[in-house]
């Protein structure tokens, strides 16, 4: 939709520089905007204030030759020069109903595009330790990283999501010693369980399983750690499948070392001349490349650091050709940024092909009061328990309410609301208002009627021009979502479709005996329920039919 305004402008601008009103060769780009109040059109642009001082003119005598030449294009109601020389451009209610007809043809390819092209992208998100059950904080990174996937595909690119499973190292090895001795205290046995392991009940929950299955099948191969690994493993997934979540490719850490890529990585970093030894430890150059300090990359004791592996780990990402490698980060991640880049660099490779989303924490309260949410204490609030308390679409949606990286308070009493208040509840109800329309319509044996069965011109209220409006800026949402990589943009559209959608529909009867306008807001009530189940399916949210 901007797009076609910003083409419109081109042209205009093309045609001035043709009659000689406009001498400048380079054009700036075109900044197109929607304005927020109505009055200023349905299009602005400052371009004219970027021309002046090339062209030696005021901006608003620029700006009258520029609107001059747009005047004349198909679908042009008016242009108006605003202040010192904003456009403002006026589009005609055909042009309006033409895109209507668009949602139609399209359906749920409305709003899909190519620019993406086919471009290879890598979303890794989630990637939690596998030492204890995901927490609501891991759910909003999932809905996040999960709906960003969602976007980048529906702007045409090729997708993978990927999910590191750190598999190797200390954590791990506690884990598996914390269900060790949760298996001896279950045979009676006393012991002395150290501070800094795990003690959550998920732990006697794998020390019991673990139990079950050797008196069941007798000993059991591998070991302790990989026992409890797996079994926390399989209960993360289970998580993940009920939040709607499957990823393509879960990434083991433990296959780095199998294939000797972490020291192989170490070594050519050494060969690059940016290792170096101090106080028996093993340091990366990082200072080199922008960091803060020089990183350890195997400590004294002989044991490797994680920044080790993820040096193994990012460069065997590029290596796949990715166009772009996306890593979705809780906050507390924030100093890491630095020392991956200063990694990626040191080989020679472009860090801007690496973006990286920082997720805020959730703060879930009860009764006024924080719940604590560290894995090693003995109660914490998990993700599976906020799924089975107000379900998976409340927990999504309300995930992607905020922008990322803002802290974000999740009111459980609110999510399980069927009220206006509860956004989640709001936008589905549009989606299920609109299923009973239809539902009432075909009883009066009426259907959606064809397009060319239709007077869209019937359309004429202003709270309906203001829907098809906002139905049509729906393609620039995903693009816009996509570019700045922001899923909530979507959250926030859909609120404001359905905060139209539920006005419009108290006041206005759509089924009436006048037949040519039950057809055309018909027409329109499908075309905003098409937009909002595409969009709620970009954001892993089902659409009901009855609530």
């Amino acid at each position: 939709m901007i797009e076609t305004a910003a083409d419109i402008l081109r042209k205009a601008i093309n045609n001035c520089r043709k009659s000689g009103s406009i001498k400048t060769e380079d054009i700036p780009d075109i900044i197109i905007e929607k304005p927020k109040r109505d009055g200023f059109g349905d299009y602005a642009t400052n371009v004219a204030m970027l021309l002046a001082s090339r062209e030696g003119k005021p901006p608003r005598q620029i700006a009258e030759l520029i609107a001059k030449e747009i005047k004349p294009f198909v679908h042009i109601k008016k242009v108006e020069i605003a202040g010192p020389g904003f456009i403002n451009i006026f589009m005609d209610d055909n042009y309006w109903l033409g895109l209507l007809k668009e949602v139609h043809i399209l359906k749920e390819k409305y709003g899909a595009s190519n620019i993406g092209a086919g471009r290879k992208v890598q979303v890794e998100f989630v990637s939690a330790n596998p030492t204890g059950p995901l927490h609501i904080g891991h759910g909003r990174g999932a809905a996040v990283g999960d709906s960003l996937a969602n976007i980048l595909k529906a702007v045409g690119y090729d997708v993978v999501k990927e999910y590191y499973v750190n598999d190797a190292g200390r954590q791990v090895y506690i884990l598996g010693e914390s269900v060790r001795l949760r298996v001896d205290e279950l045979q009676g046995k006393k012991i002395d369980f150290p501070d800094d392991y795990y003690k959550g009940e998920y732990v006697r929950e794998i020390a019991q399983d673990y139990l079950t299955k050797v008196r069941e099948k007798g000993m059991l191969h591998g070991t302790y750690q990989e026992f409890a690994c797996e079994a926390m493993l399989d209960s993360i997934k289970k998580d993940l499948k009920d939040f709607g979540i499957e990823f393509d490719r879960w990434f083991s850490e433990k296959t780095l070392d199998e294939q000797g890529l972490v020291m192989n990585t170490i070594a050519e970093l050494r060969r690059k001349g940016y290792i170096y030894d101090a106080e028996g430890a093993v340091w990366f150059r990082t200072t080199e490349f922008g960091d803060d300090k020089d990183r350890v990359l195997i400590k004294a004791d002989g044991e490797r650091t994680y920044f080790a592996s993820d040096i193994a780990y990012h460069k065997e990402k590029i290596k796949k050709e990715f166009s772009l490698i996306i890593n979705i980060w809780g906050a507390d991640h924030h100093g890491y940024e630095a020392r991956v880049r200063a990694a990626l660099k040191a080989f020679g490779y472009n860090d801007s092909a690496l973006k990286i989303i920082f997720v805020q924490l959730v703060s879930l309260l009860r009764n006024g009061v924080p719940v604590p949410m560290g894995k090693r204490e003995g109660e914490f609030v998990t993700l599976r328990q906020v799924i089975d308390e107000v379900g998976k679409d409340a927990c999504r949606f309300i995930f992607l309410t905020r922008k990322s990286d803002a802290q974000l308070d999740f009111d459980t009493e609110l999510a399980k609301k069927q009220a206006p208040e509860n956004p989640v509840f709001y936008v589905q109800y549009a989606h299920a208002r609109i299923c009973s329309i239809i539902k009432h319509a075909k009883e009066k044996g009426l259907g959606i009627p064809k397009t060319d069965d239709v007077d869209i011109k019937r359309l004429s209220l202003k709270e309906e021009m203001d829907i098809i409006k906002k139905l049509a800026a729906f393609p620039d949402i995903v693009k816009g979502s996509a570019f700045a990589m922001e899923p909530h943009r979507i959250t926030f559209y859909l609120q404001e479709l359905a905060g139209m959608f539920h006005p419009y529909y108290n006041k206005n009867r759509v089924v009436t005996e006048d037949i040519k306008q039950t057809n055309a807001r018909l027409y329109l009530c499908e075309a905003v329920k098409i937009v909002i189940k595409t969009g709620l399916r970009i954001l892993g949210v089902s659409t009901p039919e009855e609530m």
